[in-house]
């Protein structure tokens, strides 16, 4: 089970983000989180994969509360969670081909022998020809590099997946084969998936249920305090298939 539990996070203690966000992710299940731009439900799912640490309330991780973030984290929860972001472009470093963007958590992990066979399978699962594995981010598409960010946050075998408006710069074809994918994962593996956007019609499609950021947020339903813009830093270098 992932639980946020009133969680208030920002990138400035005196104007947060977030203000008492509290959301669960079953395993196994799809929630889709829908918010207009700006909201905060980017820093909320930056929090829910242990990449940004909240200012107040808790996270807790099959009923244990999280204490460390980012590499502080012990590898096997950060291991837990693949996370695919926006703009694919800002979070693939731009001198690496795209097998090695695939295998760099491999390589991180001290698992470079599963590279081999890993790498090329997942490529095919997303739709990657191996010509253009042999590419950097400059010479592909949107969606071909969105492809293999997707391959590597997959390449670990999370048990959890955040799609952080994974979409959202993608044409109607790529999309519908990305979320088809990540089905796919998740129908064999039995991973929760908690996939952040603004396009209520493939929320709906896509998950189990769709929450409101009003019904999440303190802020959203209402009360005292204007929250801060959502100035999240660059990412550094389910039901059924839309059709």
């Amino acid at each position: 089970m992932l639980e946020l539990r009133a969680i208030t996070a920002g990138y400035d203690r005196h104007a947060p983000v977030v203000r008492d966000a509290s959301l669960t992710v079953a395993p196994g299940e799809a929630v889709g989180l829908l918010g207009p731009s700006g909201c905060g439900k980017s820093t909320l799912a930056r929090v829910a994969a242990l990449l940004h640490r909240p200012d107040a309330g808790t996270l807790l991780l099959d009923g244990t509360p999280v204490r460390h973030w980012r590499h502080r984290a012990p590898r096997a929860r950060r291991t837990a969670f693949g996370v695919v972001f926006q703009q694919p472009r800002l979070s693939a470093d731009p001198r690496l081909r795209l097998t090695d963007l695939i295998a760099e958590p491999l390589r991180a992990t001290g698992r470079r022998e599963e590279i081999p066979t890993r790498v090329p399978d997942l490529a095919d699962t997303v739709g990657l020809t191996p010509d253009l594995l042999t590419r950097r981010p400059h010479e592909v598409s949107d969606g071909q590099l969105q492809r293999a960010c997707l391959a590597r946050a997959l390449v670990l075998r999370p048990r959890w997946l955040v799609c952080d408006e994974m979409t959202a710069m993608l044409d109607a074809s790529t999309t519908a084969a990305l979320v088809a994918v990540v089905e796919e994962y998740r129908a064999a593996t039995g991973a929760g998936l908690l996939a952040v956007g603004h396009d209520r019609i493939l929320l709906d499609r896509w998950c189990d249920r769709t929450v409101h950021w009003d019904t999440v947020t303190s802020t959203g339903a209402g009360e005292p305090g204007p929250a801060a813009p959502d100035r999240r830093p660059a990412v550094p270098g389910g039901r059924r298939a839309v059709s």
